[in-house]
């Protein structure tokens, strides 16, 4: 379920399909995860985790692989 949420987020945020949702994809490596989407994301992310994420997580956000990894700092399992 956790694993699904998140993919929703990435999905709705960049604009991109689930198929493009994979662990090697990385912050700037597509137009579509810019500065401004990375925000969007995170938004996402916070409201369908029901977290606030630390500003140095935010910055650590440089993929999808690191996404989960920092998600479970939160207590939400894969």
């Amino acid at each position: 379920m956790s694993n699904k949420k998140m993919i929703t987020c990435f999905v709705e945020a960049l604009g991109i399909s689930e198929e493009d949702v994979v662990n090697t994809l990385e912050y700037n490596s597509i137009p579509q995860w810019d500065s401004v989407a990375h925000m969007q994301l995170i938004a996402a992310l916070e409201e369908a985790f029901d977290i606030m994420l630390d500003t140095d997580d935010i910055i650590d956000m440089s993929s999808v692989a690191k996404a989960r990894q920092i998600l479970q700092k939160y207590d939400i399992g894969f």
